[in-house]
C-alpha cells in the first residue's frame, strides 16, 4: 500500500486514492490530533493511520507509538467520522 509521510512522525497508509480536497482535510485533522497527542504524551514517536475500504464503508486503524502502543479501529460510512472516532479513542487513553 502507498503511504504518505507528514512531518516525519505521521504516516498515512492507503490514503492516496482520496480526492485532493479530502486529503487536505485528512491532513489537517490528523495534524491537529497528533499535536494533541504530543502534548499529552511526551514519548510520542509515531502516529500511523491505515485506511481500508470495505464495500461502502471506510475502516480506519490508528496506531500511536508513545512509550507503548495505543490502537484504535473504527468502521463508518463516512471517512471523517471513522478517523475522528479512532483518533479520539487514542487521545482518551493518553
Amino acid at each position: 500500500m502507498d503511504s504518505i509521510t507528514l512531518g516525519g512522525n505521521i504516516e498515512l497508509v492507503g490514503f492516496k486514492e482520496l480526492e485532493p480536497g479530502e486529503l487536505v482535510v485528512v491532513k489537517k485533522v490528523v495534524g491537529n490530533y497528533a499535536k494533541d497527542m504530543g502534548e499529552k504524551n511526551k514519548e510520542f514517536e509515531k502516529l500511523t493511520l491505515t485506511l481500508e475500504k470495505e464495500g461502502e464503508n471506510f475502516k480506519v486503524k490508528a496506531l500511536l507509538k508513545a512509550g507503548k502502543d495505543f490502537n484504535a479501529e473504527e468502521t463508518e460510512d463516512n471517512l471523517f467520522f471513522a478517523m475522528d472516532k479512532s483518533l479520539k479513542k487514542i487521545v482518551n487513553e493518553l
